[in-house]
């Protein structure tokens, strides 16, 4: 009997995957433990492997696409077995696709309507031999747009050979029936059409774009670009910080001379003990991690009605990527030495913008970091990084002119920010934290003891 494949829910968070690639094509043989396909969370990019020995008989979704947690994207069993041509939805619900609300544009509606995973209306089960399924596949060819020579409407090998040929002759790429027909009505030609689908394809959409006429006053048109994945998941997550949780930044100047001090000092023996250069942000991540374990009542969560006091310490280290970031968290921050914290911070670093962290890499913060010293950021009110109720924004370190002993000296100086929820810390409480993280870096030889 043939199996399900799903999308996997891999996070408490997620809730729909992008489908980056499939290692295997139809018909291609599965063996337990191969990765089948590559898909992109809201947090991180991961292999799913087969739980499955056999053929792989369908693929639902191609590229790009998003696939809702738990729905079938494929199947896998025995050769020849008979599998729904269209989606069943979610795994062991139904075998009806899910209705989907349209949201899109009536210009991506279309398109979408004239793409192979959306079709506008349930098709009947094609009639096909083997062989005229695999030159299908290998010609990137709809079996529901080929009529059939055989019996009751059967599709043989010499009938997708023969509109193989005729779609190469007609165009050079890939290109929809219905586009391709408005194109021969309106006179465009289809090598100046621009597609909008996967590989280039060319949708009617397209081809009604490119017939609009230029105009010299007409600006050049924007790029868009569909918000998705980790973009999609970092607009919808600070979202909800800001609309559920009241904000209050307090902001602060340290001196860092000191600090500037301990680490020119710490340089060489960290580097030949771990292979790595320390920075200040594994310095500024210790001196946090000292702070909130003097004051718990800001290492803590808001759960529905509960406020939760974290007996760990578990700090969130923000880093940047292409499109958007990730929060890879250094657990038990309070109890690591600096080369520890050293390793621990450039490996984390390097596994979130190579997309390698694992799910448990990214989960069970309860403070974060933002580190924007290496910009021209004198300081900025970071978003909190919920379920966590409070946050550090870091700038730049810079020689300014204070007062020192009666006296006007230039000094690095380090601005920051801490956020934190006013429903669950008060003004005060927050202060004293950032009081005390002050007193620490410039006083850093205190995190050594």
């Amino acid at each position: 009997m043939a199996k399900e494949i799903f999308m996997p829910k891999l996070s408490s968070t997620m809730q729909v995957g992008t489908l980056l690639q499939w290692f295997k094509e139809e018909g291609d043989p599965v063996e337990v433990g191969e990765p089948l396909f590559e898909i992109m969370t809201d947090k991180i990019n991961i292999e799913v492997e087969s739980y499955e020995e056999g053929i792989l008989l369908k693929r639902y979704f191609e590229e790009d696409d998003e696939v809702p947690i738990n729905h079938v994207v494929g199947y896998i069993g025995d050769e020849g077995e008979e599998v729904p041509d269209s989606p069943p939805g979610e795994s062991g619900v139904s075998s009806k696709p899910a209705a989907v609300e349209p949201t899109e544009p009536p210009e991506q509606q279309q398109a979408e309507a004239e793409s192979p995973g959306q079709p506008s209306e349930q098709p009947e089960k094609v009639r096909a031999t083997p062989a005229a399924r695999r030159i299908a596949r290998d010609n990137d060819v709809r079996l529901t747009e080929i009529e059939g020579s055989g019996p009751k409407g059967r599709i043989h090998q010499a009938d997708v050979e023969k509109f193989a040929a005729t779609a190469t002759a007609t165009a050079s790429r890939s290109v929809t029936p219905l586009a391709e027909k408005v194109a021969s009505a309106q006179g465009v030609d289809l090598q100046d059409v621009t597609g909008s689908g996967p590989r280039g394809k060319v949708y009617r959409a397209d081809v009604e774009k490119a017939k609009q006429p230029a105009t010299a006053s007409q600006a050049a048109p924007a790029k868009r670009v569909k918000m998705s994945g980790i973009r999609k998941a970092v607009a919808d997550r600070m979202l909800h910080s800001k609309t559920t949780a009241p904000h209050v930044t307090l902001n602060s100047e340290i001196d860092m001379a000191e600090a500037v001090a301990l680490r020119k000092q710490l340089l060489d023996p960290i580097e030949k003990q771990t292979g790595y250069r320390i920075s200040y942000t594994e310095i500024i991540l210790k001196a946090v991690a000292h702070a909130l374990k003097r004051h718990p009542n800001i290492n803590i969560s808001l759960e529905g009605n509960e406020i939760v006091h974290h007996a760990s310490i578990n700090i969130g280290l923000a880093v940047a990527l292409e499109d958007g970031l990730m929060v890879p968290v250094i657990r038990d921050a309070d109890q690591k030495g600096l080369a520890e914290l050293t390793i621990a911070c450039k490996t984390a670093g390097q596994a979130a913008k190579g997309n390698k962290l694992k799910p448990d890499q990214l989960s069970g913060g309860t403070f974060t970091i933002s580190n924007l010293g290496m910009y021209a950021v004198d300081t900025f009110n970071p978003v909190i990084n919920q379920p966590e109720s409070a946050i550090l924004g870091i700038g730049r370190i810079n020689e300014k002119p204070v007062g020192v002993e009666g006296q006007i000296v230039l000094r690095p100086m380090m601005g920051v920010g801490l956020s934190f929820d006013h429903r669950v810390i008060d003004g005060a409480p927050a202060a004293a934290f950032l009081t005390e993280l002050k007193s620490l870096l410039e006083h850093p030889f205190e995190l050594l003891i």
